[in-house]
């Protein structure tokens, strides 16, 4: 071989290496198997294997452009939870990767504002330069440059020293919570702060048709805020361990006595975590449920098998249309 074509071969080979190279850079992984646009006509388990998986998943978030979603992951035993993000490109989503926000703390329960641009989540990370406070307190972070900024802590007037959980927000601002406080009706309620001359206000708990002496937690307010969906644990007409409830304003605006949402989604497990995506009219939720398997194991490949797969009873998250509610 001549030693002009060898050279011309080797140049040939490393151009081709460098295409290559620069191709796989730019490819990112995606995935087609998360819908957020077809409204599910029955209960589903949402993107199986990339959402649901055998971890544990809950708190759901879609963003008002419905092109971004955000949900907590956290491992089999909850000791870390992390906020995780897919973005849709081109048209199909891509794998779910945790903000860079997130992932030191206990960071969970996200909420986007009206326009997307703001994302509101509980975290237990240091608050009000106290590094000894390690109590859940909800927080926000603003969109820049594709990413998030550094997050800043609600005022003290909504953040004590004791937790507070579960962010949502009307469109006129009004921030709904879970805590526990002494003005509160039961263990743990749902209160909520008026948002007036761009402040919040005094949290106040809500009436007893939403609260009781049992536990209220992890509330949903529809943009209207005329529409309350949430959880509670301890009622005489419960099914298990936390149930769905909603409630709905009356003409004069006061809440109507809340109603349990019944079998449709409720398990004998813990079932929380609400979110509308209006757009698609899909309800979303997290459930630790499990099918019943009364089987004998027989060999130790099916019991890890069975550990290994998203219905182990671990959260998941899962979506029906909000038509089908036993509303």
């Amino acid at each position: 071989m001549s030693k002009t074509k060898y050279i011309t071969i080797l140049l040939l080979n490393f151009i081709l290496f460098n295409c290559q190279t620069k191709t796989k850079k730019k490819d990112k992984p995606v995935t087609n198997t998360v819908n957020i646009t077809t409204t599910a006509n029955q209960l589903t388990l949402f993107g199986e294997h990339v959402i649901s998986t055998p971890l544990y998943e809950r708190d759901l978030a879609i963003s008002p452009q419905g092109n971004e979603l955000i949900y907590t992951l956290g491992d089999y035993k909850q000791n870390k939870r992390c906020l995780v993000y897919l973005t849709k490109e081109e048209g199909v989503w891509t794998e779910p990767r945790i903000l860079k926000i997130s992932g030191k703390y206990q960071d969970i329960e996200p909420f986007y504002s009206n326009n997307g641009n703001r994302l509101y989540f509980a975290s237990n990370r240091p608050i009000y330069n106290d590094t000894t406070r390690n109590d859940y307190n909800i927080w926000y972070s603003n969109r820049v440059n594709n990413g998030w900024s550094n997050p800043v802590a609600l005022d003290s007037i909504i953040n004590t020293k004791t937790d507070e959980y579960y962010p949502s927000l009307s469109h006129n601002g009004n921030l709904y919570f879970t805590a526990t406080k002494a003005s509160g009706i039961g263990r743990e309620d749902i209160f909520m702060s008026e948002f007036e001359d761009g402040k919040f206000q005094t949290p106040k708990p809500l009436p007893e048709a939403i609260n009781t002496t049992a536990f209220e937690f992890n509330a949903y307010i529809n943009p209207e805020e005329n529409i309350l969906i949430f959880s509670s644990f301890g009622r005489s007409d419960g099914l298990g361990g936390g149930d769905l409830y909603i409630s709905r304003k009356d003409s004069l605006g006061q809440w109507t006595a809340s109603k349990n949402l019944g079998k449709t989604v409720n398990s004998d497990k813990l079932d929380y975590c609400p979110f509308v995506d209006w757009k698609s009219n899909n309800f979303y939720f997290t459930s630790e449920r499990k099918p019943l398997n009364n089987n004998k194991i027989g060999h130790v490949k099916t019991l890890k098998a069975l550990s290994n797969s998203p219905l182990n009873g671990y959260g998941n998250i899962y979506k029906i249309g909000f038509d089908k509610l036993e509303l």
